[in-house]
C-alpha cells in the first residue's frame, strides 16, 4: 500500500511539473508575438518553474524548466524570449532554491551575483543580437546594463521571494490538502 502512495506522489509531481511547464511555454509564446512588455513576460514565465520546485521539489523544477525551454527553442517564432528563459528566468528559481539553501546570507549574495554577471557577460559579449532587442536604447553601453541589471534583479529577485511566498502559503497549501 505504502508503494502504491509513493507512486501515486510521484505521478503527482511529475502531472504538476507538465502542468506548469505547459504555463511557462505559453507565457514564453506570448511573450513572442507581444509587441511590447517581451522581458516581462519571460520573467513571469519563470515563476512556473518555482511553482514547481515549491510543489514537486527541485526535479520537477529541472522539468518544468528544461520542457518548456526546449519547446520553446523548437516552437516559439521568436527564439529570443526562449533563450533568455533558458539562461535567466527559468533557471532562477531552481539556482535560487540551491543558493539560499547555504543559509550563509553574505554567501548567498555573492552566488547571486555572481550567477546574474555571468549571465548578464555570456548575453552582452556572447549573444547581443538576441539580447539587445530587449533593451531600452538608454542601455547601449555595457557599464549601464550591468549596473540597471544588478539593481533590476535585486528588486526582481524580493519580488520572486515574495511570490513564492504567496504561492506556498496560499496555492501549494490548497494543492497539498486536495492530494
Amino acid at each position: 500500500m505504502q508503494r502504491r502512495d509513493e507512486q501515486r506522489a510521484a505521478a503527482e509531481r511529475a502531472a504538476l511539473a507538465g502542468v506548469f511547464g505547459a504555463l511557462s511555454l505559453l507565457t514564453l509564446y506570448i511573450s513572442a508575438i507581444a509587441p511590447t512588455g517581451r522581458l516581462g513576460l519571460v520573467a513571469a514565465a519563470g515563476i512556473f518553474p518555482a511553482g514547481a520546485v515549491v510543489s514537486g521539489g527541485l526535479s520537477a523544477g529541472f522539468f518544468c524548466y528544461g520542457a518548456a525551454g526546449l519547446l520553446g527553442l523548437l516552437l516559439l517564432p521568436d527564439k529570443a524570449s526562449a533563450l533568455l528563459y533558458l539562461l535567466l528566468f527559468g533557471l532562477w528559481p531552481m539556482m535560487k532554491s540551491l543558493i539560499e539553501g547555504l543559509r550563509r546570507l553574505a554567501l548567498e549574495v555573492l552566488c547571486k551575483l555572481l550567477f546574474l554577471n555571468g549571465v548578464l557577460s555570456l548575453l552582452w559579449f556572447g549573444l547581443q543580437g538576441v539580447f539587445l532587442p530587449f533593451l531600452p536604447a538608454a542601455l547601449s553601453q555595457s557599464w549601464m546594463v550591468y549596473l540597471v541589471g544588478n539593481v533590476g534583479f535585486f528588486i526582481y529577485d524580493l519580488g520572486f521571494s515574495k511570490l513564492i511566498a504567496f504561492y506556498t502559503v496560499r496555492v501549494d497549501k490548497v494543492l497539498r490538502k486536495r492530494g
